[in-house]
């Protein structure tokens, strides 16, 4: 079951024209589920094989690998894609039956390193696979320990292009050799998420938590629905929880009036929060009016189904007591969205030399951090910098990081904590 709440404060000032909302989104697992049309699921492994991934990260990789194939259920479909300088069908798509497992384990077993790195060859395999199987919740894990070849951007893009919608992508990188902004830039176009796997001994438990995540979704493809009235104008859409995800380029016509955006598979008992800014028409005062209808529709055997909705509203008023409020909600998530831009300027200073503007930059996301009760993230900024008062946001650049924690900070800078109740 969906259930969708907004929060806002509807009240504008005389001449006002933006118009702000977060939508919580709920599933639960009591009463009725809505499913995958079929009730198939089909997860899909990419591990790098390049040359760097020999030794140690490849001994690890197959354990994991043949770990989470013996975990999947055997009602599930799954294939493993290895990749290098080119992308090789290691196990085509198959039922996680017994036999199955085995003989696509000892083929992972087989699993050598060598070669340089395509990541477009890897997802176009991946995609000619999922393809196999159109109304199921298709998700992948790709693993890799190093960066995208330079030339193969043009191709990357491309099959980006053709694979969105078609799969969700989780994105893992072992070690420090591997680009944060790349897996990102696969992980959002995928809906998916990025983190850093710090060592090869811990990638079988991230594996798992990964594979547990995924065959717990229970709803496949579900889109965000607004309509806005004549004359508005969608700023941006972003989800703010529980990580910052901006789709509000993703944004697909429906009609005039009406736009869809992304959200992907959903579980149950999960959350989600979403960030709508909507430019409307002024009105007068005393003008009520609706500026936005938030529905979530989900797609079965060619039928669309509306599932739940919630109303944005505007209200004018001269009662500055009440316009000059801004929603808790609303304030704490333009908060948390401002905490990553502010780590992420900070760390380019960084890099750049440029003391100055890390040191500010950075001092604000502590601050910030510490005002919205971010305690993770806090504890992530007091590996790059000496926090002498964390609600003046004072602070001092450390001169030795460890890569780790660096990346470490930048891949989750995005994770956003609820608001505290």
């Amino acid at each position: 079951m969906f259930t969708a709440e907004v929060f806002q404060n509807p009240y504008l000032s005389q001449g006002a024209t933006q118009v702000n909302a977060i939508m919580t989104i709920t599933t639960s697992s009591d009463g009725a589920t809505f499913t995958a049309p079929t009730g198939q699921r089909l997860f899909g492994i990419i591990c790098d094989t390049s040359g760097s991934m020999s030794g140690s990260k490849m001994v690890a990789a197959k354990e994991a690998i043949v770990k989470i194939i013996n975990l999947l259920p055997t009602d599930a479909a799954f294939f493993v894609v290895t990749g290098s300088s080119r992308a090789k069908l290691l196990v085509p798509l198959v039922n996680a039956v017994p036999e199955n497992k085995q003989r696509a384990i000892t083929q992972v077993k087989e699993m050598a390193a060598g070669g340089g790195t395509l990541m477009s060859t890897w997802l176009h395999t991946a995609l000619g696979e999922f393809t196999k199987m159109p109304q199921a919740i298709c998700q992948a894990l790709l693993l890799t320990d190093g960066q995208n070849d330079p030339n193969d951007e043009p191709d990357l893009v491309r099959v980006l292009d053709a694979s969105e919608g078609k799969f969700q992508c989780e994105c893992r990188g072992v070690g420090t050799d591997w680009r944060v902004a790349e897996l990102q830039k696969i992980a959002a176009r995928l809906l998916g998420t990025t983190d850093i796997i710090s060592s090869p001994e811990r990638i079988a438990d991230d594996f798992q938590a990964i594979l547990t995540k995924a065959m717990g979704k229970t709803v496949s493809d579900v889109s965000l629905r607004l309509w806005t009235p004549i004359g508005a104008k969608v700023l941006f859409c972003k989800q703010v929880s529980p990580e910052i995800v901006d789709v509000t380029s993703r944004a697909k016509v429906v009609s005039d009036r009406i736009i869809e955006y992304p959200t992907g598979a959903w579980g149950n008992n999960e959350s989600r929060d979403y960030h709508f800014c909507i430019q409307i028409n002024a009105g007068n005062v005393g003008d009520e009016m609706l500026a936005g209808r938030a529905s979530l529709i989900t797609q079965a055997n060619g039928q669309e189904t509306k599932i739940t909705e919630a109303k944005i509203l505007a209200t004018w008023t001269e009662d500055e007591s009440k316009t000059a409020k801004i929603d808790r909600r609303v304030a704490h998530y333009t908060g948390q969205a401002e905490l990553a831009q502010s780590i992420q300027e900070g760390l380019e200073a960084r890099a750049q030399g440029n003391i100055e503007v890390a040191t500010v930059k950075l001092g604000k996301a502590v601050q910030l951090a510490h005002d919205s009760g971010n305690e993770a993230t806090a504890k992530l900024l007091r590996s790059v910098v000496d926090v002498e008062d964390a609600a003046a946001g004072t602070v001092r650049i450390k001169r030795t990081v460890a890569k780790e924690d660096e990346m470490m900070l930048e891949t989750r800078s995005t994770k956003t904590a609820r608001i505290q109740k």
